[in-house]
This record gives C-alpha cells, sequence and structure tokens, in this order.
C-alpha cells in the first residue's frame, strides 16, 4: 500500500531532515580529516622524524601567537621568525604565562599560512598535540619542533611560497580530572593513589 498525499508529504519531510542532520553531524569530522590529508586551510603535517634531504634553499618562517576571549594566560613566540633550509630541522618556542590564583589548562589550535604551504609544514614535536596546564604564576617555554617539505618547490603553487607563517591560538579548556580535584580544595588523598 503507497502513502499518499500529506502522509506521504510528511515522511519525505522527515526524511530530509533526517539526512540534513546525519550530513550537518559528518561534516566535522569529514573536514578535519580532508584538511590534514591535503593541507587546505593551512593544516599541517605530523612527522616521526625529520626530513631525510634538504636543500640550500632557504624560507622564512614567521611565528604567531593569540588567545581566545577570556583566556587568562600571556601567550606569545619567543622568536617572531627564522630562516630555514628546506627540509632542516627547526626548532622554535612559545612562551605561555598564568597570572591567576588559579590552575588554567589550555589547548592550542594552529594553522599555517598561506594555506598552499600547508602540506608542506610538518610538525615533528608539537605543544599542540597535547593539553597544557599551568599552575598559578607558572611560566613556561613550549616548543616546536618542524621542518618544511623540500617537495614545495615542485608544487605548481607552493613552490611561490617565500615566507610562512605558524599561528596558534589557545583556548581555555576543562582542567584533566586530577587538578580538577586539587582546584576544588580536596587534599584528603595526600597519601593516597588513584585508579
Amino acid at each position: 500500500m503507497a502513502l499518499q498525499g500529506p502522509r506521504k508529504t510528511v515522511l519525505q519531510l522527515v526524511g530530509v531532515v533526517v539526512l540534513m542532520g546525519c550530513l550537518s553531524w559528518a561534516s566535522v569530522p569529514f573536514y578535519d580529516w580532508f584538511c590534514r590529508v591535503t593541507g587546505f586551510g593551512g593544516v599541517t603535517g605530523v612527522a616521526s622524524a625529520g626530513s631525510d634531504t634538504i636543500l640550500d634553499q632557504t624560507i622564512k618562517v614567521r611565528f604567531d601567537g593569540s588567545k581566545q576571549r577570556g583566556m587568562p594566560w600571556e601567550f606569545k613566540p619567543v622568536q617572531r621568525e627564522m630562516e630555514v633550509r628546506l627540509g632542516e630541522t627547526g626548532l622554535a618556542f612559545y612562551e605561555a604565562y598564568n597570572p591567576t590564583d588559579r590552575a588554567v589548562a589550555g589547548q592550542a589550535s594552529y594553522n599555517v599560512t598561506p594555506y598552499q604551504a600547508g602540506g608542506f609544514f610538518s610538525k615533528i614535536d608539537c605543544f599542540c598535540f597535547t593539553e597544557q596546564v599551568l599552575q598559578p604564576g607558572e611560566r613556561v617555554q613550549m616548543p616546536v619542533t618542524f621542518y618544511v617539505d623540500p617537495e614545495i618547490i615542485d608544487d605548481r603553487d607552493a613552490k611561490y611560497v617565500h615566507t610562512i607563517t605558524l599561528s596558534y591560538t589557545f583556548h581555555e579548556i576543562d582542567l584533566p580530572e586530577g587538578y580538577a580535584a586539587l582546584e576544588t580544595g580536596d587534599n584528603t588523598g595526600a597519601g593516597s593513589t588513584t585508579n
């Protein structure tokens, strides 16, 4: 028995709403995956080791740091720019300071501009890979180890890039479970272990 009239229309509308909900739910992880694979939107690559090839050609890397509104830390690059050879491993530091009287957890998001360089900028190690917790008054220097893939010189668009800007934005996140207990003044576990 086939549906007709208003029942068919309602069923079609419900189907469209469910389909749109599924597509919107899947769009964020799909876009994240797409950006990581292609470097689109300035998303960088991740490498387990440095490049095997180092060229004489150099590129300038600039460093930028910002905070999301409401993030109480002070956050900035220690060095504003450096010049590295293509394939050479670079090491840069960012400095964060917690001027508050409470522990604050943060997570950094990042991108690279110009966007076409994102797929050629590889991080070997970075403070942005994990959440950071700063105690009251604590100041830290956080390293990022990276290289620019020599294959950038063969890319139709990226080979004209002479300066890459690596930008981080820190935003506040909830304290990890162990820190949250300390914040609430729960110091009854001074000799106990946690599971």
